[in-house]
């Protein structure tokens, strides 16, 4: 499968799960998420690294080839003791269709070179932005071969930065600009933003999430099943606004590129732009479908 037909490439949730947890893999592909992260880093202890990499590989060979092609393993970050083993492990993987490597940490194109090598010529690598260095890096970061979309740690980016941020993290506005305009640049799809550590307001995760679709983002990254229902409901156009889509792309289509008039409004390419962005993502969490 190529980089750019990857099913991870429009999903606007990815739902991470801990390695050491087979048994959750397959209800977290079941959950409605988009795309799932098995995770070899924050969720696993030092000692069970070894296991979390074995309880992979076995679970794919009972996982079907299109549900692989929607998982993604977040490996250690480079300089750790285990990030040499995982990107051995990659191969492997890759190989019974795993669809992506999250590389957590991200700051260097060789960083990415190397996963990418790992994962083989047609596999995805998905940088995660959590740091001032990465920041710095963002923009061939983007540009670099087999990069897919960039994710956004901002946890991590604001304990390496020194930031204390208040309930709307306005402070982080800047980043999130930077990384949306070095994702536009490079032609990737819009990246996907941090976590909701709180688990139980829904309310705060669908504010979060619609405070990503309005920076540019196009999905964001959850931590428990019961959160992705939420991120959907931010990013799916309702069924209204959906239809004025599906008419502005039709309308622009019949015009023949030309501007015309849509319920007493002018329409122009940029306002088509925009009905197209809307209509994928109504396509991709089923408010429409063709």
């Amino acid at each position: 499968m190529r980089v750019h037909a990857s099913p991870l490439a429009g999903a606007c949730s990815l739902l991470f799960v801990p390695g050491t947890r087979p048994e959750r893999f397959a209800k977290a592909l079941a959950s409605g998420a988009g795309g799932v992260i098995v995770d070899w880093e924050d969720a696993v202890a030092p000692g069970d690294k070894a296991v979390a990499r074995a309880a992979l590989a076995q679970a794919l060979a009972g996982i079907g080839p299109s549900d692989r092609a929607r998982l993604a393993v977040r490996i250690n970050a480079e300089g750790t003791p285990w990030h040499a083993d995982d990107l051995a492990a990659l191969p492997e993987l890759a190989a019974q269709g795993l669809g992506a490597v999250v590389l957590p940490k991200a700051d260097s194109a060789a960083g990415v070179a190397a996963a990418a090598r790992a994962m083989g010529a047609h596999g995805a690598v998905l940088p995660l932005m959590e740091s001032v260095a990465g920041l710095d890096a963002v923009r061939t970061l983007a540009a670099a071969p087999q990069v897919l979309r960039l994710l956004f740690g901002h946890l991590d980016f604001q304990a390496d930065a020194g930031l204390v941020c208040g309930p709307g993290e306005e402070e982080l506005v800047p980043v999130r600009l930077q990384i949306v305009l070095a994702s536009r640049a490079a032609g990737l799809p819009a990246p996907v933003d941090g976590v909701t550590p709180d688990t139980t307001n829904l309310q705060l995760v669908q504010g979060h999430a619609a405070r990503a679709l309005r920076g540019g983002f196009g999905g964001k990254l959850c931590i428990h099943p019961a959160q992705v229902a939420a991120v959907h409901a931010a990013f799916a156009p309702s069924p209204e606004k959906a239809d004025w889509a599906r008419r502005v792309v039709e309308g622009f289509a019949e015009a023949c590129g030309g501007v015309f008039t849509l319920d007493g409004r002018m329409v122009d390419a940029p306002v088509v732009k925009l009905a197209e962005q809307m209509l994928a993502r109504a396509r991709v969490l089923g408010v429409v479908h063709g």
